[in-house]
């Protein structure tokens, strides 16, 4: 991991005008980075902004105030460098399993025997070599997700923005893919921003977690994951540090307490 920042969001804030027309603030203020190579979770209460983020990086959405930046590029709108990884997998169900890895590559216009030696490669590298002329129906979830992860790392991006990607599959699915995801990352030197609602996941993939507050979502506690073999999350899972991290993002998020325990505590 090299000190060079990756992607970077400065003072972002983002407002939205509901159903009443009143204005909502989503998020609002967010300074964050990612340095190279890093993979940096973000976790918060549902409603706290972290999508928003997630868009306003790719460029699918502009901050009402404040800059994110790509390579020191500010993102004004979609950009070839960014690919994101959604909860569904949106396989293109007439496209086998080998044009539905290509698509992306065939948007951007690249020849078809590169797109053909990327995609095989790809799916060679997370065990769905040979699935490639079998369609989308045709695979479970898990391994549905995995060919929507191939796709994303078929355009080569230099960021990841990856937002629950695993939460559709079932618990020991959900184990493979995420150590599948981590040794690839670790691979290929990605840099990555995961949104996440397992704390447990946060940790053993990560190099950092960020917490955001409710919303308006701002970055409350910055956590350094000072363990092991991030490419090896299954492994992290055993040791015995995990459970302090995680109940250091449970104190964080509030988790377990009532309403009127926050209050009281607030009014201490």
């Amino acid at each position: 991991m090299s000190d060079v920042v990756r992607l970077e969001y400065r003072n972002v804030t983002m407002r939205f005008v509901d159903g009443t027309g009143n204005s909502l603030v989503a998020v609002q203020q967010v300074c964050l980075s990612v340095r190279d190579g890093e993979v940096v979770s973000l976790i918060g209460p549902s409603g706290c902004g972290k999508s928003t983020l997630l868009n306003i990086g790719s460029g699918l959405t502009a901050p009402s105030e404040g800059e994110a930046f790509i390579d020191g590029e500010r993102v004004e709108g979609p950009n070839a460098h960014v690919a994101f990884m959604l909860q569904k997998d949106l396989l293109l169900p007439w496209r086998t399993i080998l044009q539905n890895v290509m698509f992306g590559v065939e948007i951007q216009g690249i020849p078809l025997p590169e797109r053909e030696r990327r995609a095989k490669t790809l799916l060679d590298t997370l065990n769905l070599g040979e699935f490639g002329n079998h369609y989308p129906h045709q695979l479970s979830g898990g391994m549905r997700q995995r060919v929507a992860l191939a796709r994303t790392l078929a355009v080569d991006p230099t960021v990841l923005l990856l937002d629950e990607p695993f939460s559709a599959v079932d618990a020991q699915t959900r184990i493979v893919l995420q150590r599948e995801l981590a040794q690839t990352l670790k691979r290929s030197g990605k840099t990555a921003l995961l949104i996440t609602h397992d704390l447990l996941e946060a940790v053993t993939l990560s190099d950092r977690v960020l917490v955001m507050s409710r919303r308006p979502g701002r970055i409350i506690d910055e956590i350094a994951v000072d363990l092991p073999q991030r490419d090896d999350p299954i492994a992290r899972r055993q040791d015995p540090r995990v459970n302090q991290y995680v109940s250091r993002l449970m104190e964080r998020l509030d988790i377990g307490h009532t309403p009127a325990e926050r209050a009281a505590g607030a009014q201490a």
